[in-house]
C-alpha cells in the first residue's frame, strides 16, 4: 500500500492554463481521506505553492525550488534547504547580461525579474485571477544584478533562463555548466503555455532551464521527507512531466510521467498516466490509492 504521493505542478497537476480541475481536487481529497498524505513538489517559490497547497488541502509539507527547501506547513517553516550563494547567482547573472538572455531568480519569497516575459509573464497572467493574498510573489527591478548585490539575507533557490532561440540557449547552457558547484537541468524540447490576452487564449513557446546547486534535485529531497515519516521508498508514488521530475519517477515505487511528457522521462515511468490537460494526476490517485 502507498502512504505519500509527490506531484509536481506545472505540467502535471495544473493545465496549461495554471488550474487544478475539480475531478482532480477530489481525486487528492479522497487519497488524503484514505490515510495517503499528498505533497507538492514543484520549482516554484514558497509562497506560490503556499496557495496550491490550501487549494487542495495540503497540510504538512511541501518542496518547492526543485528540491532546494522543504517547508513544513503547521509550523510555517523552512525545515530543510540547499541554496546557491550570493557569489555564484553573480557569476550565473554576469554570463546572462553579457549574452543578452533573459533570467530570473527565485529566492524563498519571491522571483526577481527585469520584465514581464516567458515564465514570468505566465505567473502573472496566472496572479490576475488570484486573490491578493494568493498570488505569486513577483520583483520587477531595474537591474537583476544590482538588486542582488546590494540584498541581505536574501535565500536564493534557482535561476531560471528562457530564450526562443535554440542555438543562443544552448551556448548559454555551455557556460553555466563550466561554473563549478552548479547544475542547469538538461533540456530536449521548447516549453509551451497558454496564457489569456484579451479574449483570447495565447501559446507562448520557448526554451528553458533551471539552475540550482549540482546536489539538488527533488528526490533528494523527498528522501529526507522518508526518512523523517518513516516510508520506505517502494511505499511512494511520484508524479512528473519534465527532466526536473526524472529521478523522483525514477526511484519512487510508483513512478509516474505525464502523457505529454518527453520521451526519456516516459521510458524510466513505472506508468504513463493522460496529460495533464485531462487529469492525468486524477486518473493515477483513483487507480493506484
Amino acid at each position: 500500500m502507498y502512504k505519500l504521493v509527490t506531484v509536481d505542478l506545472d505540467g502535471t497537476m495544473l493545465t496549461r492554463r495554471g488550474i487544478i480541475t475539480e475531478g482532480t481536487k477530489n481525486a487528492i481529497k479522497n487519497t488524503m481521506e484514505k490515510g495517503i498524505d499528498v505533497i507538492i513538489a514543484s520549482g516554484r517559490p514558497i509562497d506560490s505553492i503556499k496557495t496550491i497547497a490550501k487549494e487542495i488541502g495540503s497540510k504538512n509539507y511541501f518542496i518547492a525550488g526543485n528540491g532546494a527547501l522543504i517547508y513544513d506547513i503547521k509550523k510555517d517553516e523552512v525545515i530543510y534547504e540547499k541554496i546557491l550563494d550570493k557569489k555564484k547567482v553573480l557569476e550565473i547573472a554576469e554570463i546572462c547580461e553579457k549574452n543578452n538572455i533573459t533570467y530570473n531568480i527565485y529566492t524563498q519569497k519571491t522571483i526577481i525579474a527585469d520584465k514581464l516575459k516567458y515564465n514570468v509573464l505566465y505567473y502573472y497572467k496566472e496572479n490576475l485571477n488570484k486573490k491578493e493574498e494568493l498570488k505569486t510573489n513577483i520583483t520587477i527591478v531595474n537591474n537583476i544584478k544590482e538588486y542582488v548585490e546590494k540584498s541581505e539575507n536574501e535565500k536564493f533557490l534557482k535561476i531560471t533562463i528562457c530564450d526562443e532561440s535554440k542555438l543562443i540557449f544552448n551556448s548559454i547552457i555551455k557556460k553555466i555548466n563550466a561554473i563549478s558547484g552548479v547544475k542547469a537541468m538538461d533540456v530536449y524540447h521548447a516549453t509551451r503555455k497558454t496564457i489569456k490576452q484579451g479574449t483570447e487564449d495565447v501559446n507562448i513557446e520557448y526554451y528553458y532551464t533551471e539552475i540550482s546547486l549540482k546536489d539538488v534535485d527533488k528526490w533528494d529531497a523527498i528522501k529526507y521527507l522518508l526518512n523523517k515519516l518513516n516510508i520506505n521508498e517502494n511505499e511512494i508514488v511520484s508524479i512528473g512531466d519534465n527532466i526536473n521530475d526524472k529521478e523522483m519517477i525514477e526511484n519512487a515505487g510508483l513512478g509516474v510521467a505525464m502523457g505529454q511528457s518527453m520521451p526519456e522521462i516516459k521510458r524510466i515511468a513505472d506508468y504513463v498516466t493522460n496529460d495533464n490537460e485531462n487529469e492525468g494526476v486524477k486518473n493515477v490517485l483513483e487507480i493506484y490509492c
